[in-house]
């Protein structure tokens, strides 16, 4: 019996669901319920009838299911699966920050931990950050954390005032105007979409013909039908774009834009993980209360 037999067998046998985000490599999503990005995977694990979730992810989304669902068996197959962006903040300096700020409304990014969503009062994604800072009224201090880049994008789309953090994502940080210029150099005509943590993103708007969320990458690959597109986002993507539109060529900005804690899980650990069920994920009960406030309004947005 092959791995994906014994996964599709043992989800059966457990009746658990498998979500897994699009940066996953494309054996763990060939295999999954439900694949997309972080809001969507939220309202899916929200939404669950099934008493196991498997998250193919990182630990911070694993964590969002387990806060949404705190009578589930959340797992998550590895659990060396972090993320750096989330490791830039903790709740401790969340509070210092507060603090300093008395009055402001703490807009998380939905890329942090358990911790720091319980002390946030709205937590967005990248498909609904702008969204989210537009609702707000338009005197109110914001502090937006963590991602340095996402926050800049934001600031300059609804030109809302905001305290930003400095944390950001390795790999999208890396990601520079440069590249985009030689992409276009090689490619003519090709449109370049970018992910708004990139550097790129804030740094070159002009550059970029549109900054799209990771779900917003799946749609413009849905409809598009130019015979190439540059895409500046973790490569992982591009597997679901391709079987989404197999006539259109999507490139990436960086083949080096890998993120290695997306990388961790594979199909012997999602095998694993329901057999044995490993690894449990837990979120302290007055900690997943006060984040649930913030969840909520995200997935009801």
């Amino acid at each position: 019996m092959s791995l994906e037999e014994e996964i599709r067998r043992l989800k059966e046998e457990r009746q658990a669901v498998l979500l897994a985000h699009n940066y996953q490599i494309p054996e763990v999503q060939e295999v999954a319920d439900y694949v997309g990005d972080s809001l969507y995977l939220s309202r899916k694990a929200a939404e669950t009838d099934r008493p196991v979730i498997v998250f193919a992810g990182v630990q911070f989304m694993a964590e969002t299911a387990k806060i949404l669902n705190p009578t589930k068996t959340v797992l998550l197959p590895d659990l060396r699966a972090g993320c750096g962006l989330a490791d830039s903040i903790t709740a401790d300096q969340l509070r210092t920050w507060k603090a300093d700020h008395p009055g402001a409304v703490v807009v998380s990014y939905i890329n942090t931990s358990a911790d720091v969503k319980a002390e946030s009062d709205y937590i967005c994604t990248s498909s609904n950050a702008i969204k989210t800072v537009s609702a707000l009224p338009p005197d109110q201090e914001i502090l937006f954390l963590p991602d340095l880049f996402l926050g800049d994008y934001v600031r300059r789309k609804t030109g809302r005032k905001m305290h930003l953090w400095a944390g950001d994502c390795p790999v999208h940080a890396k990601m520079r105007p440069e590249e985009i210029d030689q992409a276009r150099l090689v490619h003519p005509g090709a449109p370049v979409i970018a992910h708004p943590e990139c550097g790129c993103a804030s740094a070159a708007l002009s550059s970029v013909d549109q900054v799209l969320s990771t779900d917003g990458m799946v749609r413009f690959a849905e409809e598009t039908r130019v015979p190439t597109v540059i895409v500046a986002t973790e490569v992982g993507i591009l597997h679901r774009m391709q079987k989404l539109n197999p006539s259109t060529e999507f490139l990436p900005l960086s083949r080096g834009a890998i993120c290695p804690y997306m990388k961790e899980i594979d199909l012997a650990d999602v095998r694993d993980s329901l057999a044995q069920l490993r690894y449990v994920i837990d979120v302290p009960a007055p900690i997943a209360a006060k984040a649930r406030r913030a969840l909520e309004r995200m997935i009801a947005a």
